[in-house]
């Protein structure tokens, strides 16, 4: 005779196995989470890898064998150039507004001078930093913009950081006008409400920089004579631009142009401009636009630069190859240096930037050889914001990334 359970105690039963198959559903997934994330490959600096090695090379490799003239790579880089403004919404680009200019006071230092300046990009949208240049005012000098990476701390933050307010003081005194400006959300505007985190930081960010070189034009720089330069996300931002603008004629990102990687920020990725299945491209790809034109990658070995010896720079000299100008694509590798702008790196890119721009390099070496910035005045955050008391932020100043108005003239 078979015996049989209460049906209180079979409910009891079946709860309890109930609730422990779920335990072991939710254990389960937690593993599986912990073995997805062990299987993301990633820099030493940290950096996730998008691609596997064999799939980055395999990826560049296609390209070679697809890219094998002059006319190839112009129309792939026409392409690249293309659908880098359609992702980001700016085809067609938008009007350009008067740009309005708010020049601070000049302050003058050891071979150089600085001034705040902002602008808008947009009606009310304004971007804000500062101008370093000679202290003896040169016909035509050439222009140099550059963007800061994403250095968030307050002591060591943006565009306000040691090795920026270095290098921008340094190629000034080489005879440059420098811009160097605030990323979207970032610098004094943060304080009265913008963020980086938006949706269309990406495309403000873009626009920005391109509205940048309308600045530098305005005030009579060397149109045939205009660089940008910046490191990790300010890299980001100089082969973005010099992918879409080609008034760019020298191009140094550092520390940032990887087959693996493509970055990790919303100015970066935020409109999954690598994600589309109908058109897929690299960021070394993306740099390469740049050709024929002067480019100088800028490498280490602790970040997701690691490989640029052997795989990044070898596939852009091919492409450089194509025109016949395989001389004018150079890298600079520092294998045991960590993610940033140092010394070290800016002394390899200011004879780069001086051969290929006509400037005097002799004014930031000694004569050993040796990098000389001595002189150069740190200033503090608050002493490079454009807007006091003597220069209040406008009225109709947009002060939140919500209140921009793309089509202002409709």
């Amino acid at each position: 005779m078979v015996k049989l359970f209460p049906l209180k105690t079979f409910i009891l039963v079946f709860i309890i196995s109930l609730a422990s198959l779920i335990i072991s559903c939710q254990g389960s997934s937690k593993l599986e989470e912990s073995k997805n994330e062990t299987l993301i490959e990633k820099s030493k600096a940290g950096q996730i890898y998008h691609l596997t090695e064999a799939e980055g090379k395999k990826y560049l490799n296609d390209i070679k064998q697809s890219v094998l003239t002059e006319e190839d790579w112009q129309k792939r880089a026409k392409e690249i150039r293309s659908y880098l403004l359609k992702a980001t919404d700016l085809v067609p680009l938008p009007e350009k507004c008067p740009l309005n200019p708010i020049f601070g006071d000049i302050r003058k230092f050891d071979g150089y001078q600085v001034q705040n300046v902002a602008f808008e990009s947009l009606p009310g949208v304004y971007v804000t930093g500062s101008l370093y240049s000679p202290l003896t005012e040169i016909e035509k000098p050439a222009g140099i913009l550059s963007p800061h990476g994403h250095w968030p701390n307050r002591e060591d933050y943006g565009r306000y950081r040691a090795d920026v307010q270095n290098r921008c003081a340094s190629m000034a005194r080489m005879g440059a006008v420098v811009f160097s400006y605030d990323m979207v959300g970032y610098g004094q505007l943060a304080e009265f409400g913008w963020v980086h985190e938006a949706p269309e930081t990406m495309k403000l960010q873009i626009w920005n920089s391109i509205r940048s070189v309308d600045f530098l034009l305005s005030i009579g720089v060397d149109p045939n004579r205009i660089a940008s330069t910046g490191a990790s996300g300010g890299g980001t931002q100089t082969f973005h631009l010099s992918a879409v603008d080609s008034r760019i004629s020298v191009s140094v990102p550092v520390v940032m142009v990887s087959y693996r990687h493509f970055g990790g920020c919303v100015c970066e990725l935020g409109m999954d401009i690598q994600k589309n299945g109908k058109f897929k491209y690299n960021n070394a790809e993306i740099a390469a636009c740049v050709a024929p034109n002067p480019l100088l990658l800028v490498s280490v070995g602790t970040d997701a630069t690691e490989f640029t010896p052997n795989v990044e720079f070898p596939f852009v000299q091919y492409i450089y190859g194509l025109f016949g100008k395989s001389e004018m694509v150079e890298n600079a590798h520092f294998a045991n240096e960590d993610h940033g702008y140092e010394a070290s790196k800016r002394a390899a890119v200011y004879p780069f930037l001086a051969k290929h721009l006509n400037l005097d390099v002799s004014a930031v070496f000694n004569s050993d050889g040796t990098l000389n910035e001595d002189g150069i005045t740190i200033e503090k955050n608050e002493a490079l914001y454009p807007f006091d008391e003597q220069h209040p932020f406008p009225k109709e100043g947009i002060k939140t990334n919500k209140d921009v108005i793309w089509n202002w003239n409709l």
